[in-house]
Formats: C-alpha cells, structure tokens, sequence
C-alpha cells in the first residue's frame, strides 16, 4: 500500500472508529432515563442519582482506560489500540443490552468506558504522524467532524428503538469496524522508533519533570468547558428545564442530538480556522470564550420555549467544538515515544473530568439552586482552561519526529 492510501484508510478508519466512540459515549445520556426506568428505577431523585453514579462509573472506566491504552500505544503500535479498545467497547455495548441491575449497569458502563478510551488517541496519532506538519490539522479535523456525528445517530436510534436495541446496534456497528482495520499501516515515525532502544510509554516520566508536567497538565485543563457543558448542562437538561419552569420540558436525548451538531459543525470550524490563522492556541482561545457567553445564553434565554431551549444546545455545542484542535495540540506538544500515552490519556482525563466536576456540582445544589451551582462550576472551569492555554506555547507546523 502506498503512503497516500495508508493516510487516507487511516483517516477513514479513524474517523468512523470515533464515531462508534461518540455514538455508545453519549447513548448513556440519550437514554438514561429509559433504561433506568427499564431495570425499575422510579423515583426522580432516585433517576438522577443513578445517573450520576453510572455516568461517573463511565468516565472512571475512561480514565483507567486512557493511561491503559496510551502506554500500550507507545509501547505495541497504535495499531493494537485501535483494534483492541473497539473490540472491547463492542462487546461491553452489547452487554449493556442485557443489564437488569443498577449493579450490572455499572460494571458494564466501567468497562465501556475503558475500551473506549483508546480510540480517539491513538486515531489522532496515527494520523498526525501520518500527514505533513503543514496538513495534519486537516486530517484530524475530518476525523474529530465525522466522529462527533456518531452523537447525532445515537439520539435518533435512542428515538426509534427501545434502549437495549439501541446498545446492541452501537456493539453490531464496533465489531463490522474491525474488519476495516486489515491493511492499515503504523506510521513510520513510530516504526523507526521502535527499532531503538528509547524507553516507550513511561506514563510516570509525565510527572518526574517539572516541566513535561505542566504542560501535559495544562493540555489537559484547556478542555475541562467541553465536559463541564456536556456532563453537565446537556446531560441533566430535563432537570435544568423544570427548574426553569418550562411547561415542555427538554428530552435529554434531543438535547444531545443539537448539541453534537453543532459539536461537528465547532469541530469542522475551528479546525479549519486553526489552519487558516496558523495558530492552534489563537483559535482555541476564541472558542473558550464562545464556550462562555453560551453559557449565559442557556440561563438567560433557554427557558423561553423548547425550540429555543435546543437552539441554545446547538449552539453550546458548536462553541465547545475545539475537541479536534484540543486533541491536535496534546499530539503535537510531546515526542514519539509519549505521544500515543499523551494523546490517548489527555482526552481521557477530560471525560473523567466529569467526575470531580458532578461532585462538586452535587455539593453546591445542596447549598444553592441547581442553576446557581452549575453556573459556578462552569464559569470556574472557563477561567482554568484560559489561564492553561495561556502557558503552552504554540504547536502549529511543529516536526512531530523527535522524543522525550
């Protein structure tokens, strides 16, 4: 296979193994509330906490996951990730088709999230290290864009089928994927390094330099508004729409839908801005701060009608779009021999984000309303993601072939 087909099968293959990624990532909150009333969770209360507690055992899995995947990465190939992280969120989804416990619903979500973890990264770095300094942002784009609409299929399968179908279509799609993978090639960037005796895949030389770490800390940090607006404003919208009094109050599931259109439609712009300007931090920032008066636009204007409620969603999603370029800068911020372990893990530890994220929002609605506590959360993580960006220094057409 020639180098331009190995790209173009790799961008391919990248782009639809996120949206597999995408599409069983966010189904939990396309049908949360369903599935749990499915296993005979009633109360509201009772649907919220659950909720909580199973999107937190999703994103524990994801965290656990990404320092997996990403050490495997550096050390085996990309390849192995690529193969191994799908096949195992394949079959976890179509396990979680089956669950008849709160119990079984969160050991499954844990190791959904664990195989999901690698995808994204190790598609990112193939890719990067693939393309030509001047092009790569394109390549990563189109996976990032074709990747998020996954979000977009899962909410109108959470529409039309019953939950567990809509778990065993997402592991259906993931198994027919791997047959996609034959053929594919590991980067030569990778393979040449592989031939030397350099150390691969030390997640622990993150934290030995002071340096190494506060710049793989603050790749990390830079997307915390994206989680924060997803786990969230979105995953919780029923909750945020009765507090607001609307008489239609939003389906989680449409919230997510509009969400990840304009998600797909962010990702597309900011990565093509990004290229346009030559500037990834330049065109991180200007979304941060869309990210920001989006916000405002939810508790100042959302609750005016439904049809308004979800344009609002749209447009959250589109002003978080800087995933690809997010995704891009963690790639292109470390050496060869990190890469995979940083590209994979990064994303990663942002999903789990959510984690610390839902406690402390939980903490604050004890004391304050359920807008206030969210408000707080989120305009706190928009001045951390500033202030991080503020401290990398510009990747934009850097040579990817060096190490650690």
């Amino acid at each position: 296979m020639n180098e331009r087909k190995n790209i173009i099968l790799a961008v391919v293959v990248a782009s639809l193994g996120y949206f597999v990624d995408i599409y069983d990532l966010l189904l939990f909150s396309i049908v949360r509330v369903n599935s749990l009333k499915g296993i005979g969770i009633i109360n509201e209360e009772d649907i919220l906490n659950h909720g909580l507690y199973l999107l937190n055992m999703q994103m524990l899995g994801m965290l656990l996951g990404g320092i997996f995947w990403g050490i495997l990465g550096d050390k085996k190939g990309r390849l192995s990730v690529l193969f191994g992280s799908i096949f195992l969120y394949s079959i976890a989804n179509i396990l979680n088709g089956l669950v008849q416990t709160v119990e079984q619903y969160s050991l499954l979500r844990l190791i959904a999230g664990i195989g999901l973890a690698g995808e994204l990264g190790a598609g990112i770095t193939l890719v990067s290290e693939l393309m030509s300094k001047e092009s790569r942002g394109y390549g990563t784009t189109i996976v990032a864009t074709i990747g998020i609409l996954g979000a977009v299929v899962g909410a109108f399968v959470g529409k039309l089928f019953d939950w567990r179908t809509a778990y065993f279509i997402g592991g259906i799609m993931g198994l027919f994927l791997l047959l996609l993978r034959v053929g594919l090639l590991e980067s030569n960037i990778f393979s040449s390094l592989k031939e030397t005796s350099i150390q691969r895949g030390n997640f622990f030389q993150l934290f030995q330099n002071k340096e190494i770490f506060f710049r793989y800390l603050n790749c990390i940090l830079i997307g915390l508004p994206i989680w924060f607006v997803v786990g969230i404003l979105i995953t919780f919208s029923p909750e945020f729409g009765k507090e607001f009094g609307m008489e239609n109050l939003p389906i989680a599931g449409e919230s997510v839908k509009y969400c990840y259109i304009g998600l797909s439609i962010g990702d597309l712009s900011s990565g093509l801005l990004s290229q346009k300007i030559k500037s990834r931090k330049k065109a991180v920032g200007i979304f941060i701060i869309l990210t920001a008066i989006s916000i405002l636009l939810y508790f100042t204007f959302a609750n005016i009608s439904l049809e308004i409620f979800y344009t609002i969603c749209l447009v959250l999603g589109f002003s978080i779009g800087y995933w690809a370029v997010f995704v891009t800068i963690s790639a292109e911020n470390f050496g060869t021999n990190l890469r995979a372990t940083v590209t994979t893990s990064v994303p990663n530890f942002i999903r789990g984000s959510v984690v610390p994220i839902t406690i402390v929002f939980q903490e604050l609605k004890s004391i304050y309303t359920l807008s206030t506590s969210a408000m707080i959360v989120g305009f706190s993580t928009i001045l951390i993601s500033l202030i991080s960006l503020s401290a990398l220094k510009e990747t934009y057409g850097k040579d990817l072939n060096y190490v650690e």
